[in-house]
């Protein structure tokens, strides 16, 4: 669903909520196209069906069915993001810029937050180390990535820039997601301007 979403073939916005297996390693997950959401547990289907009043297409996320699935599963709800999707090769205008690894990175909360909800997580900066870029595999084996600037680096563009020169780094029909906090503007508005569609939400049980 989520490569069909990144090609602009979304699921049907009639107020389906389907109930799928958990997605190893989390513990559940919630994700809410158009009209058209899906809870991803090992919870019994009728349990988590009778927790949702069928007209109401908001309550998969809302606050008050993510807090009886938390305590329903013993795991604490992780944030409501916005997910976005890039899916052509990155404009040839930001080719100069040029990543590195960052042999420090490790020690960033963001990374830290990478490596414990994706797998094979590269850690990339600028030479001169305003930013930080992570590429991983994340739900259900997505390529992912998350972007941090140094407040300095913030305004100027850079932003954009890396996240272009991220994107170079995977095959251009690989179709690369992103998580953004909706309150984080300053966040969306760089992945925006980058190329980065919207295309649902979700909210993850690590």
């Amino acid at each position: 669903m989520f490569a069909a979403a990144a090609d602009g073939r979304f699921p049907d916005p009639d107020g389906t909520l389907a109930v799928v297996p958990a997605p190893h390693p989390h513990r559940a997950a919630v994700v809410a196209f158009t009209a058209h959401s899906l809870v991803a547990t090992d919870l019994p289907p009728a349990e988590v069906r009778a927790q949702l009043a069928p007209d109401d297409l908001g309550a998969p996320v809302a606050a008050p069915f993510l807090a009886w699935l938390g305590q329903r599963l013993g795991a604490t709800p992780g944030m409501l993001d916005a997910v976005l999707v890039h899916r052509a090769a990155p404009p040839p205008a930001t080719a100069g810029l040029t990543l590195v690894p960052a042999p420090h990175g490790h020690e960033h909360p963001r990374v830290a937050r990478a490596r414990r909800l994706r797998q094979d997580v590269q850690v990339l900066t600028t030479p001169d180390d305003q930013g930080l870029v992570t590429l991983g595999r994340g739900l259900v084996g997505r390529w992912e990535i998350s972007l941090e600037l140094a407040p300095a680096a913030r305004g100027r563009g850079l932003g954009r820039a890396m996240l272009a020169a991220a994107r170079a780094l995977l095959p251009p029909e690989a179709p690369l997601f992103a998580q953004v906090s909706p309150g984080n503007a300053q966040s969306l508005r760089a992945f925006l301007a980058a190329g980065y569609r919207p295309i649902g939400a979700e909210v993850l049980f690590p």
